[in-house]
């Protein structure tokens, strides 16, 4: 044998494939003209295992691989594949698989046989010169034949992009989806400006493109490369929630991330400035506190630093600042007659003609007698101040003070509007309060490629604008919400300051608090029927920094002790699979919720989402499925989408589940909150299993019961606020899978990473 041999064949199927770097383990049936010695062929079966980075294919596909034989002490004869090249078979069973592998769209296993029992071996020439003839095959209109002739060009015009962005390590998907978004231009784009990508295409990052910009013999430290590394770190920053990144942290992480001399990365942020990419300020704050100063009079010691934001985190923030300073200080206001009629001694809240305003359909109103003083104070707050934060933890009163309010609104003719920053969220305002409720994005009217059609020119016209789950609200959606309020409207946000932040960049709400500019009201105690629930006590514990309570006779509050983290992934397989729906007769998938602090582990999202997949949705001889992007997607499962997708009305942490697949004209049908969505193979990689999600995906989300495994393998995740929110998610059930001392770990550590933020800081200058 030669240093390097080359094969061909089928893809017969797929054992493995990792998403991240491509590396395949495929079994290939060898084509029929005798290319390899007998002895290499596989056994039995005549397949060959082939192993090496490759693009992700489909079973039936047909490869050419250059590599080298090896022996493998476990599983025996290999072939390290070193370059693949996805081609055109050349006899009729191969064109049959290949043609039915799904490759083409419109054209499955059943059609693929019919057009090659009729043309055979010539049936890819007819495609590619002359598909009319296509036609003459049982059951192929003039409708389909179009569509193949449009998924062929499409593939061939697709292959010379393919064939230079695969030895670069791009994925077919993201190759299609460069040429689905650039058509015959992919190549000048991909290899005249390479970061243009990180942009523009959805799945492809800075890696990526930096590895085919240096492959194409971009200089290290050209002013491009650096450019598109800045803007990496700072996107980076964001994703983890900060506004702006200090500039002394800021050039050396990325100075080390692209290999070159700081003193470059600081001549390119110069440049940036001076473009409008980045902006820059020189923002105070107290040390040791960790908030920020302008009174440098304080017993503090103030320091000051280079605050380096991306554009529009910057124009957000002072946009937040603006807006709120504009609504406490404007005149006027639209619930002034309310605000003048109620004392600051706590009369009664509504006249005896009042009591009955409320509509059928609603709980009836409750009157100030029955309401605690905080209740009635938020309250009278919320009237007589123009932006209000009601906070407090669950069983408070938080959504009876909201119904509340919302009935003295009605009593007096006043109008109002409430909204989430989530679907979910949403949902369960309307059905606490009786009303109707919106996403911001709905409340705001938002158009994609228009963007919102609420603005300052053209605000919502109500009263008072209420926002609950107020904690999730990022930046840039809050700078988007406040520039469509009135000045002379009310806001007021409700929400739990102790859960976890936002998961879009900033920390919103707690900068508001902080800033002392806004009114607040922070509801503490938990009334009689709240504290009988084992679950709001325990939540109520862990926040106050002390271990949950598992009586012997609780009901809804369970801790499974199971010390070694494989062990307890398959205990919490069974809880969630048998043991909960038998006891509780809650239904796996749609009652039960896993939330993990961690992606990576045995008790990890990605882990026992395999794990729980398996158990609770395996593999049927009736069922379809897809592997797409690494994952395997079968009718059934539970998913989530992952990003924004305004074209399709769904949005980040909606979840929903797959109820049906179109392996011919490759598609996937999601039901979302009682809705069909379609989606393309190509945009799958927008969902990712849901049977286990994050704790932070959670936010905003009610589930009947919530199972959650604490390890001290999570022990850079485990914190206070972490916990809290899982617990707080769940209705009537929470179980906690683990050990005792890392739940201690969790309760004892509050110390939350602070997110660099300048909004309050601004709004106290």
């Amino acid at each position: 044998m030669s240093s390097r041999d080359k094969i061909s064949g089928s893809v017969e199927r797929i054992t493995y494939y990792n998403a991240e770097n491509g590396y395949s383990v495929i079994r290939l049936k060898p084509d029929s003209r005798g290319m390899l010695p007998f002895k290499y062929a596989g056994g039995r079966e005549g397949l060959i295992t082939v192993v090496g980075n490759l693009p992700e294919v489909q079973p039936g596909e047909w490869l050419k691989l250059t590599g080298k034989w090896t022996s493998h002490a476990k599983h025996g004869r290999q072939f390290q594949a070193e370059f693949c090249e996805q081609s055109l078979p050349a006899n009729t069973e191969g064109i049959k698989r290949y043609l039915g592998s799904g490759m083409i769209r419109g054209v499955g296993p059943v059609m693929a046989e019919r057009i090659v029992n009729k043309f055979g071996e010539e049936t890819l020439d007819i495609i590619e010169e002359n598909p009319k003839r296509l036609r003459e095959v049982l059951g192929i209109g003039q409708k389909r034949v179009a569509q193949i002739t449009k998924a062929w060009e499409e593939q061939r015009a697709i292959k010379d992009v393919m064939i230079f962005l695969q030895s670069h390590g791009v994925s077919t998907n993201l190759a299609t989806k460069i040429y689905k978004k650039y058509g015959d231009e992919s190549l000048a784009v991909v290899q005249n400006t390479p970061y243009r990508l990180v942009q523009d295409v959805y799945g492809i990052g800075f890696k990526t493109a930096d590895k085919i910009a240096r492959a194409l013999g971009l200089a290290p430290d050209d002013p491009s490369r650096i450019e598109a590394g800045v803007a990496y770190t700072l996107n980076r920053m964001a994703e983890e929630g900060h506004v702006y990144m200090p500039q002394e942290k800021l050039e050396p992480e990325a100075a080390e991330i692209l290999a070159v001399e700081q003193e470059k990365v600081t001549a390119v942020i110069d440049a940036l400035e001076t473009s409008d990419f980045l902006k820059r300020e020189t923002i105070q704050y107290s040390v040791g506190s960790g908030q920020y100063s302008v009174d440098s009079g304080r017993d503090v010691v103030v320091k000051e630093e280079q605050a380096v934001y991306l554009t529009p985190f910057y124009y957000s923030e002072i946009g937040v600042t603006r807006r709120v300073q504009e609504m406490i200080e404007h005149p006027g206001s639209r619930l002034s007659v309310i605000g003048n009629r109620l004392s600051a001694t706590g009369e009664r809240l509504f006249t005896p003609s009042t009591q009955y305003a409320s509509h059928s359909n609603r709980q009836s109103p409750i009157s100030a007698l029955q309401l605690a003083p905080q209740q009635i104070e938020a309250i009278q707050t919320a009237v007589s101040h123009k932006v209000t934060i009601l906070t407090g933890g669950p069983g408070t009163g938080k959504t009876t003070t909201l119904r509340t309010l919302l009935d003295l609104l009605d009593a007096n003719s006043r109008s109002y509007v409430l909204a989430s920053p989530t679907g979910r969220a949403a949902k369960r305002l309307a059905e606490a309060t009786g009303r109707e409720a919106k996403t911001i994005h709905r409340l705001l009217e938002y158009n994609p490629g228009e963007g919102f059609g609420r603005n300052e020119y053209h605000p919502v016209d109500a009263d008072m604008i209420v926002i609950d789950e107020a904690s999730m609200l990022d930046l840039l959606l809050a700078n988007s919400l406040l520039k469509a309020i009135d000045p002379a409207s009310h806001l007021l946000l409700v929400g739990d300051i102790d859960q976890l932040p936002s998961v879009g960049a900033g920390d919103v709400l707690r900068d508001l608090i902080d800033s002392g500019v806004t009114a607040v009201v922070r509801l503490e105690t938990i009334f009689r029927q709240a504290a009988n629930s084992l679950i709001i006590r325990n939540a109520h514990r862990i926040n106050q920094g002390l271990m949950p309570e598992t009586p012997p006779d609780a009901r809804d509050f369970f801790i499974f002790v199971k010390q070694e983290p494989d062990e307890a992934a398959e205990l919490l397989v069974d809880v969630v699979k048998n043991r909960v729906p038998r006891k509780f007769r809650l239904d796996p998938l749609d009652d039960v919720q896993v939330l993990s602090p961690m992606y990576n582990g045995l008790l990890g999202v990605s882990n026992l989402n395999e794990k729980l997949q398996a158990a609770l949705n395996p593999p049927a001889a009736r069922k379809p499925e897809r592997k797409l992007h690494g994952r395997t997607f079968r009718v059934g499962d539970k998913v989530m989408q992952t990003v924004n997708n305004y074209d399709k009305n769904v949005y980040n942490g909606d979840i929903g589940r797959i109820t049906a697949m179109d392996v011919v004209q490759q598609t996937v049908t999601v039901n979302i909150d009682g809705a069909p969505v379609l989606y393309d193979f190509l945009e799958m990689d927008e969902l990712v299993h849901a049977y286990a999600i994050s704790v932070h995906k959670s936010q905003g989300a009610e589930y009947p019961c919530v199972v959650m495994p604490v390890a001290t393998q999570h022990y850079m995740m485990l914190q206070r606020n972490l916990l809290y929110t899982a617990v707080t998610r769940a209705k009537k059930l929470v179980i906690l899978v683990g050990t005792r001392k890392a739940i201690a770990i969790a309760v004892k550590n509050n110390k939350t990473t602070q997110r660099h933020t300048a909004l309050d800081w601004r709004l106290q200058r």
